[in-house]
């Protein structure tokens, strides 16, 4: 079985970005569960050093195409893998969006040690990612800003020009299939604030 499938006919710019690893910070520490939140791509999310050197020791996985692998870290720390697989345009339900920001706000919530029998973990930043952390990431991530950094972020928009800036991207990246599922998302309410 592969781990990933990926797409042959990526742009070209799309594909350099696609072959390291990307990393940025998006948000200070969500809760006493998570240190910060990291906006990246598939590369960053298998790069052992990468995660160490930023305190990453979770991540969140929107792809449904993309399983990254168990990571260790340098310091014996077994990286917690999450996955709430999405696809890059139309055909998501809502329900999932919001899914992705309720694990974000589960695991800000509170650290869960594990068990003696439990891969050695450590509390740490969380990395949301999707193959290019161009699209998926950015509208999860936007939508959690929005809705738990009111202050901030007091709506969408000003949400994902905060993520755009960071990221480099243009109005071009999320997709409008991502946009009009996290306006579905909060016409309906599915993610309280």
């Amino acid at each position: 079985m592969t781990r990933h499938a990926l797409p042959t006919d990526t742009p070209a710019h799309e594909a350099r970005e696609d072959a390291r690893p990307l990393l940025y910070r998006a948000s200070e520490t969500p809760g006493p569960g998570l240190g910060t939140l990291w906006l990246g791509n598939l590369p960053a999310a298998e790069d052992a050093q990468a995660l160490h050197k930023n305190g990453i020791t979770a991540t969140l996985n929107l792809a449904m195409n993309i399983f990254p692998g168990p990571l260790v870290l340098s310091d014996g720390t077994q990286v917690r893998r999450y996955q709430i697989g999405m696809i890059d345009g139309a055909g998501n339900a809502p329900q999932t969006l919001a899914a992705a920001v309720q694990l974000i706000d589960g695991l800000a919530a509170g650290y869960t040690p594990g068990k003696p029998h439990y891969p050695a973990h450590r509390p740490g930043g969380l990395l949301v990612h999707c193959r290019g952390g161009r699209s998926r990431s950015v509208t999860v991530l936007a939508l959690w800003l929005h809705l738990r950094r009111p202050a901030t972020y007091p709506d969408l928009a000003t949400a994902l020009a905060h993520l755009r800036a960071l990221r480099g991207t243009d109005d071009t990246y999320p997709l409008p299939p991502m946009l009009a599922l996290a306006q579905e998302v909060l016409d309906r309410g599915l993610c309280a604030r």
